[in-house]
């Protein structure tokens, strides 16, 4: 619980403070301190070094979404379940806590009434992100469909059966597919993927001012669609990869299970592991 924790925190620590720049210090500063690219490749470069962090204490899942996904088809234990989501919402919350603070008056200043278009984006996700033509339902796709994505390109990046990186190279692999996610798929919802990466901070921005942040800009309850959408899509991707891919697979060598393997850090490995 405690690497699982620290390793989302780090994600969010990345992820909302990029986000923090870009949005509210771009806007006062007319430009010059990020944009989209920058925002996905450190949202990237977060979740690889979170998944250094936790990798060999935890399997660093780091996504309620992955959680639940190894539970179904990897064998992950199901009373685990619930303590890793504990664990990984407490650091995003953390972590857009410490965001929070640390941008205080360049939020306040950019935004001084904490609205649901001005900064919310910081923090949480929001169709359209925000501004664009996109309703809960149209999110609510983009979520499945981007979550499905992520959970069988992990499945495919950490199957020691399959092509897998070799060394320790597989938390960097799993921070590009983070970054082509967001360059490709961040239009329509901002790419959260990842239930706990949206729910703990919007508690977050809850608590620090931000009263409407449950709601998106058409004042519809959104919250849920970020948690839905990415558990139903964790499923969706596994069970793409499981009936589409492994089960073509030839069986475990004996040396996939070599303790020196540091790609099976991230491995999933008799229901104890990724």
């Amino acid at each position: 619980m405690a690497a699982e924790f620290l390793g989302t925190m780090i994600i969010l620590l990345f992820g909302a403070g990029v986000v923090a720049q870009v949005v509210a210090g771009s806007g006062l500063t007319k430009g010059g301190l990020g944009d989209h690219d920058s925002i996905s490749w450190a949202w990237g470069f977060g979740v690889t070094l979170g998944v250094y962090v936790a990798g060999k204490a935890s399997g660093a899942h780091l996504n309620p979404a992955v959680t639940v996904a190894l539970s179904v088809f990897q064998g992950f234990p199901k009373a685990k379940i619930a303590p890793y989501i504990v664990a990984q919402t407490a650091g995003a919350f953390v972590a857009a806590l410490l965001v929070r603070w640390n941008y205080t008056e360049v939020l306040a200043k950019f935004d001084p009434h904490h609205t649901t278009t001005g900064t919310q984006t910081v923090f949480s996700t929001l169709p359209g992100n925000g501004s664009l033509p996109v309703s809960e339902l149209g999110a609510l796709r983009d979520q499945i469909i981007g979550t499905a994505i992520l959970v069988f390109l992990i499945f495919a990046i950490t199957d020691a059966r399959n092509t897998s990186p070799l060394a320790n190279l597989a938390p960097l692999i799993i921070g590009l597919l983070v970054v082509a996610i967001g360059m490709a798929w961040g239009t329509d919802a901002g790419y959260a993927i990842n239930p706990a990466r949206d729910f703990g901070p919007r508690l977050a921005q809850y608590f620090t001012g931000y009263h409407d942040a449950w709601r998106d800009q058409y004042h519809n309850l959104y919250f849920w669609v970020p948690i839905v959408g990415p558990l139903v899509g964790g499923v969706v991707g596994g069970a793409l990869y499981k009936f589409g891919v492994s089960r073509f697979l030839p069986p475990g060598e004996p040396e996939d299970d070599d303790p020196t393997d540091t790609a099976a850090t991230v491995r999933h490995n008799e229901g104890e592991e990724l």
